[in-house]
């Protein structure tokens, strides 16, 4: 299996506080998601299942992947428990603006913490997940106005579960494309990382991850892909 965060999009570069907003890749992304496409090319990756959120950046860098695999054609499932942790009110604020008006560490929490959230959305706020037509298969009470880390895990460790353990039992080759605090809970959970671990965990953009199994679907290892020889990480 293979994970990926979505390449650089727009508010990456702008250093905004992004979550379920919905901003493009930026040329720089288009750029670094062609080049993983590449190496996994090059190096023979073919896969049989494809999914990301159903974010724009996360879907644009897995069109990207799969066009310069050559595989286009392979069919992809877009699911909102991939999306990222939703940041609630913070979602467009400037992150420096953020830091000079709460502090450096609130800032840290927020981002990072396991637990920690900023105010929600209302759910009468237009912006709110609840009023977006991409949503209108979901239960509204299951779409967030804010996320914690823990919240976020429940609903990726929900996707893993029904959607990718039987896929690979069954020995399919899978390419998730999603978001740095998504992939960080998942690996949490597949790694056992404990929150100390995953609160010091970054994930670069369009940086490809693989992942080992045994066939009862068991972690055996992961490591990056494309990266110096010692960028092997353990649980």
């Amino acid at each position: 299996m293979i994970l990926i965060r979505h390449a650089q999009s727009q508010w990456n570069r702008e250093n905004r506080f992004t979550g379920w907003a919905d901003p493009p890749l930026t040329a720089a992304g288009v750029a670094e998601a062609e080049r993983a496409g590449d190496w996994l090319r090059i190096h023979g990756y073919r896969f049989d299942a494809a999914y990301s959120s159903r974010l724009q950046r996360a879907i644009a860098t897995l069109d990207i992947l799969l066009a310069r695999l050559g595989q286009d054609s392979l069919p992809r499932v877009q699911d909102w428990r991939l999306n990222e942790r939703h940041y609630g009110a913070l979602q467009g604020l400037d992150k420096a603006e953020a830091t000079a008006r709460v502090g450096a560490h609130q800032v840290w929490r927020w981002r990072r913490g396991y637990t920690d959230s900023a105010a929600p959305l209302l759910r009468s706020d237009p912006a709110h997940p609840a009023h977006d037509l991409r949503y209108a298969d979901v239960d509204p009470q299951r779409l967030p106005g804010v996320e914690n880390l823990a919240r976020t895990r429940e609903r990726v460790v929900g996707f893993w579960q029904e959607q990718i353990i039987p896929r690979i039992r069954r020995g399919e080759r899978i390419l998730i494309s999603a978001h740095g605090n998504t992939l960080r809970a998942l690996i949490m959970e597949l790694a056992g990382m404990s929150v100390e671990q995953v609160e010091q965990f970054e994930i670069p953009t369009a940086t490809p991850i693989l992942y080992r199994f045994d066939p009862a679907a068991r972690p055996l290892d992961w490591r990056y892909l494309n990266t110096e020889p010692d960028a092997r990480r353990s649980a």
